[in-house]
């Protein structure tokens, strides 16, 4: 191992600790990214692959080519999204009965998730249930070329929890090699003009390559049966926001999120038949691109097995192409016991789609 990658092993093990929230205030100061060398992501996938040595092999998942005939002489914009399922969750609350706790080990976990990141290269990452970003992902990505922005919830549910690291919350992040920061909001999400739990982050970019600009928004709407009014008074709110940072829809826009709801709640309907004139990127890989994924999230707990669509990257069709979506894991390869697993770190899957801008400047949104 060179000096490089045992510099990067010492780096990437000082992010293992989960203590108190004050202890990872030391370890930013420890790791400021702006004293740091950057970080070539082959060294940090190695490193990854070590820790995870003993683990069984991790899912194939491949891209599908969704596009129409559509040329473009510039290069694809990566998105992915993930609820990448908190730390403090996963140990703590969310009681996955068929996943052993040896499986859900920080240390391991941590590289898993990482590893997945490192294999689709996306050009923009959003998160939700983020609980180790100071001390995990801002030190980490921001030497891989990103920027970084993190938005916790008020009231997190992590907190509840021994031991925990923290608030839970969105992230964004970017490179800033293809992408100029232009505008960013914070947005805490109302419900019956009630602030929230719940928060978006909301960035205008501009494409270094094409000079088009985009507006790019994470969010985590309220979960569980019974707040079905409540995501949707939420989902309005969001909106509303995105209307007036997009000017009407003058800018294209991507949004990615847990929605914790169905294709069949009003909060979905919302977004369909909104004025910003969207579409959910993933029924393009149905028959007749008209229907979501049979899941995007799938666990065990003791009321039940759960197996539910709930994860959306929504986008602007008129002005934006979907090239290709990756495909979601098959019933067989993630296996009886349901998620999270040795092989896969959260209870729900990432979705990572390639965008390009329509060749067409004048065409509506």
């Amino acid at each position: 191992m060179g000096n490089s990658t045992s510099r990067l092993y010492s780096v990437l093990a000082k992010t293992l600790s989960s203590g108190a929230v004050s202890q990872h205030q030391d370890c930013l100061e420890q790791l400021d990214p702006a004293r740091l060398d950057p970080i070539d992501p082959k060294d940090l996938l190695e490193e990854c692959q070590i820790v995870l040595q003993k683990r069984p092999p991790r899912y194939q998942r491949h891209f599908v080519n969704l596009k129409k005939n559509t040329a473009s002489n510039h290069r694809p914009i990566r998105v992915m999204q993930w609820n990448i399922l908190a730390q403090a969750l996963g140990e703590g609350k969310d009681n996955f009965v068929q996943c052993p706790m040896e499986a859900l080990k920080w240390e391991e976990r941590k590289c898993l998730i990482l590893e997945e990141i490192l294999a689709y290269k996306p050009d923009i990452l959003c998160l939700q249930e983020v609980d180790h970003y100071f001390d995990t992902f801002e030190p980490l990505l921001s030497r891989l070329g990103y920027q970084c922005t993190f938005f916790p919830k008020p009231w997190s549910p992590c907190l509840d929890v021994e031991q925990n690291n923290g608030p839970d919350g969105c992230a964004l992040f970017f490179l800033k090699d293809r992408f100029q920061l232009i505008n960013s909001a914070n947005i805490r999400l109302t419900a019956m003009k009630l602030k929230t739990n719940q928060v978006a982050i909301a960035q205008t970019l501009k494409c270094n390559e094409t000079g088009r600009l985009f507006c790019i928004a994470v969010t985590h709407l309220k979960a569980r049966t019974g707040w079905e009014r409540f995501r949707s008074a939420q989902g309005c709110d969001l909106l509303q926001n995105l209307k007036n940072i997009t000017q009407g829809a003058n800018i294209p826009l991507i949004i990615c999120g847990d929605f914790n709801a169905e294709p069949t709640e009003e909060v979905y309907r919302e977004f369909s038949n909104s004025s910003l004139n969207l579409n959910s990127a993933y029924k393009l890989l149905s028959p007749d691109g008209q229907s979501e994924p049979p899941y995007t999230t799938w666990k065990i707990r003791p009321s039940g097995e759960c197996r539910h669509t709930l994860d959306y990257i929504w986008y602007s069709q008129h002005a934006l192409n979907v090239n290709s979506a990756l495909g979601l894991l098959t019933e067989e390869q993630i296996g009886p016991n349901r998620l999270p697993s040795f092989n896969y770190p959260s209870d729900h899957l990432s979705l990572v789609c390639d965008f390009s801008f329509n060749q067409d400047p004048d065409r509506l949104l």
